[in-house]
């Protein structure tokens, strides 16, 4: 029987895939990619035409080693990594690491993992595609150069351990850039009028009819004489529309789509989607998850109307052929969808059954007939005025496509999808109003992106492609650039004028507005990387630029350009931007701003990024005396801070009173806010406030540290002080004179006396002592 052996990137697939290959084929995984561009240095060869230096990972090499024992025995090696460009690289590195006979190796790919699709796939093999090998190789040596000479760029102007990326800091540029609109926004009012008219419904029951005024009154004047003229007019139906209408189904979900729907729909995170995805893929329940196509393959599109006309009748089924306009999109692909449409639900995790779910909908919707939707707009005109009220009713003819889905939208407003239904009225007809109300509206700020959002507006500007999108936002969050947090609301006065019985009435409300939860917010950081690369590395931080980039790493993997010609024509440019920056000094440090003068002290004082966050600084290092320096609690920024905001903090250290006859106080350090008591320091709850926590909150933080700290040590021995055996973040351990120590595998910690402690430190040779932890503070102090 002939050996062959397939490999794929993940155990998971694995598994799926053995199920449907018959006996003589073993399936194995690489785990994703078996090697990478070396970790130390920048691990391409400039000078070499840009060659990258590939290593290894030590974590591996076993995995390496038992790919290599396999293909040995192997007739046929099959290489069936995912179909886009990072699979076709894997699929290179392991052809070139395993050192793989072309005679003997094929790469297969499937857009969904079935018995049919891999049989289909092993009947039609193909060899690497090096074109799109070459696009994940120039995407990956384009961002490592940028992330390797912009580094230490950051490092020297900004704050020490700060990375950027090319596709991330373009990402935080439309966060900031969003941010200041918002901050910089200057409301205008006007005034909204609505009416509530009284109108005989069939029966002869008079019932509310709501109608609105097309136009606004551009203030509080206006809009009384406006009422105070419909108190003395009379109001009738001067034209009734009727015209049908028809609601179109969205296509078919692609990558940036589904993110945005199931963050909409089932509040997940677009890391949190693609993980999902992922596991339903690899389970071989839905087709592949990266993808920018909408394209269904004739199989779906037989099988969704199958399951239509099955469980709705044929009334409700509507062949469509979709075709993507996305830049760059691959109409080989095809949009994500179930891979059996007559599975309307499945076994797994409550997120896996959701997240199916809303794309087995999807699928079918897109198949179904249109909604048919009759409207109805009443004009009705006031006697001696220009102005007319519109009344406006929509009914559900027939469902259609909404008997399945209803898309959703980042702003509700822009969905209003409740049918209304008019009483019936006749041109000429004289209506009662009940009320008419005008009422102070204001124009609104733009929305704050959430990650479902900034996916859309990166997928408009042509910024990355769908395999990108997860990583770059979870990127410019870990790295701390960017926050996803909730912004309170603040209250606002607006002013209501209401009409009844031929009478106006004023009332002042009140609303609360801003309130936005789940939002994605620049931090400080952020704020100072963002404005430093807009200034010194413009083209870096071009949106149309970053999307010409991926316009050519396309075209690369179409095999209309060569990869290395499009990093040199980059390169040419970037590195003397970097040298630029890197050698120009200014009068203060990026990001730094002055606040004013402290009144007590006479000196300056600014807001800036310090060694370990935003800090606000009473004094310079040219004074005589060491400046002074408070860290920003929550809610405060070096963007918006005022002097009084700032000279606020420095009333810490606090001093709250007595506990167990020592004195507690409240502070802030170089890792945030913190209570004192009796040498020892307790962190503060993020989102506490140190300027408000009371006596007897640090005494419960106290103790509660008291007992966490008392968790940690199993044995401590009397005849030796500086001798015990703590628990540790990997199993216990020895702790003596300040270093640590391995127990032996099998030997129980509780059991240890005194004795066989001390020779298990003797065994391992004792240790010097490690530094204490404030030394290096000493040392950046008097540098």
């Amino acid at each position: 029987m002939e050996n062959n052996v397939v490999i794929v990137e993940s155990p998971a697939k694995a598994k799926t895939i053995e199920k449907y290959l018959g006996a003589g084929y073993k399936v194995l995984s690489s785990y994703g990619h078996i090697r990478d561009l070396k970790e130390k240095g920048l691990g391409v060869e400039i000078k070499d035409d840009f060659k990258p230096i590939y290593e290894i990972p030590e974590d591996k090499q076993k995995v390496v080693e038992t790919l290599k024992t396999a293909v040995k025995k192997a007739d046929t090696v099959w290489l069936a990594s995912d179909e886009d460009r990072e699979g076709e690289a894997i699929s290179w590195h392991l052809a070139e690491v395993l050192h793989l006979d072309p005679a003997k190796t094929k790469r297969i790919v499937f857009h969904e993992i079935t018995k049919s699709a891999i049989q289909q796939a092993i009947e039609h093999p193909r060899t690497i595609d090096l074109n799109l090998v070459s696009a994940q190789q120039a995407r990956r040596v384009l961002d490592r150069i940028v992330g390797f000479e912009l580094s230490p760029v950051l490092w020297r102007k900004v704050r020490p351990s700060l990375s950027a990326g090319r596709v991330q800091s373009v990402a935080v540029r439309l966060i900031v850039e969003r941010e200041r609109e918002i901050t910089g926004f200057q409301t205008e009012a006007s005034y909204r009028v609505t009416a509530v008219f009284q109108v005989p419904d069939a029966d002869g029951k008079p019932v509310d009819v709501k109608a609105e005024l097309p136009t606004r009154f551009p203030d509080k004047a206006a809009a009384y004489r406006f009422l105070e003229d419909c108190a003395q007019a009379t109001f009738s139906v001067q034209d009734i529309t009727m015209r049908p209408l028809k609601k179109v189904p969205a296509a078919p979900f692609t990558t940036s789509t589904l993110q945005q729907e199931a963050a909409r729909k089932l509040n997940f995170t677009v890391a949190q989607t693609m993980r999902i995805a992922q596991n339903l893929y690899e389970s071989g329940l839905i087709s592949y998850m990266r993808t920018d196509s909408v394209n269904l393959s004739n199989e779906a599109i037989n099988g969704s109307r199958a399951t239509i006309s099955e469980l709705m009748g044929d009334r409700y089924v509507k062949t469509r052929h979709y075709t993507t306009k996305a830049k760059g999109a691959q109409e080989a692909h095809e949009a994500i969808r179930p891979t059996a449409m007559g599975r309307n639900a499945i076994q797994g995790s409550a997120q896996e059954q959701r997240l199916y779910e809303l794309i087995w909908k999807r699928t079918i919707a897109s198949q179904m007939a249109d909604a048919e939707v009759e409207k109805t707009i009443v004009t009705i005109g006031i006697s001696g005025k220009t102005e007319t009220f519109a009344a406006v009713g929509e009914v559900v003819k027939f469902d259609g496509f909404l008997r399945v889905y209803r898309e959703s939208y980042d702003d509700d407003t822009l969905s209003d999808d409740e049918s209304s239904l008019l009483p019936p009225m006749k041109q000429g007809q004289s209506l009662a109003y009940k009320s008419i109300e005008a009422t102070e509206r204001f124009t609104q700020a733009p929305l704050r992106y959430t990650e479902a959002s900034l996916v859309r507006k990166m997928e408009e500007l042509g910024i990355g492609r769908p395999s990108t999108y997860a990583p770059t936002i979870s990127t410019i969050q870990k790295r701390g650039y960017v926050e996803k947090g909730n912004k309170t609301g603040t209250e606002r006065a607006f002013e209501v004028l209401t009409l009844k019985k031929g009478l106006v009435k004023e009332a002042t409300k009140k609303e609360t507005i801003g309130n936005e939860k789940g939002k994605l917010l620049p931090t400080d950081i952020g704020l100072v990387v963002n404005d430093f690369l807009t200034a010194y590395f413009p083209n870096i931080m071009d949106y149309h630029f970053t999307a010409d980039m991926e316009q050519q790493l396309d075209e690369v993997a179409e095999g209309k350009k060569g990869w290395t010609k499009i990093i040199k024509t980059f390169y040419q440019d970037f590195h003397p931007e970097v040298e630029t920056a890197i050698n120009t000094r200014g009068e203060h440090r990026v990001g730094e701003r002055v606040l004013g003068t402290d009144p007590v002290s006479g000196k300056q004082v600014t807001a800036k990024i310090g060694r370990f966050g935003p800090a606000v600084q009473i004094g310079t290092a040219d004074d005589a005396e060491k400046p002074r320096f408070a860290t920003l609690t929550k809610g405060l920024s070096i963007e918006t801070i005022t002097l009084d905001e700032a000279l606020e903090l420095f009333k810490l250290p606090r001093t709250l009173g007595d506990y167990e006859n020592k004195v507690v106080v409240v502070g802030i350090g170089r890792f945030g806010p913190y209570v004192r008591h009796d040498g020892k320091f307790v962190a503060i709850p993020k989102g506490a406030d140190p300027m408000a926590i009371s006596l007897e909150e640090a005494t419960e933080l106290i103790l509660a540290h008291r007992q966490a700290e008392a968790a940690k040590v199993i044995r401590e021995f009397d005849e030796e002080p500086e001798l015990s055996i703590r628990n540790g973040r990997y199993g216990a351990y020895i702790a003596y004179k300040g270093a640590n120590y391995k127990i032996p595998k099998g030997t129980d910690p509780a059991s240890l006396d005194c004795a066989a402690t001390l020779e298990i430190v003797k065994q391992q040779g004792e240790k010097p002592a490690k530094p204490a932890a404030r030394k290096p503070r000493k040392t950046a102090a008097k540098k």
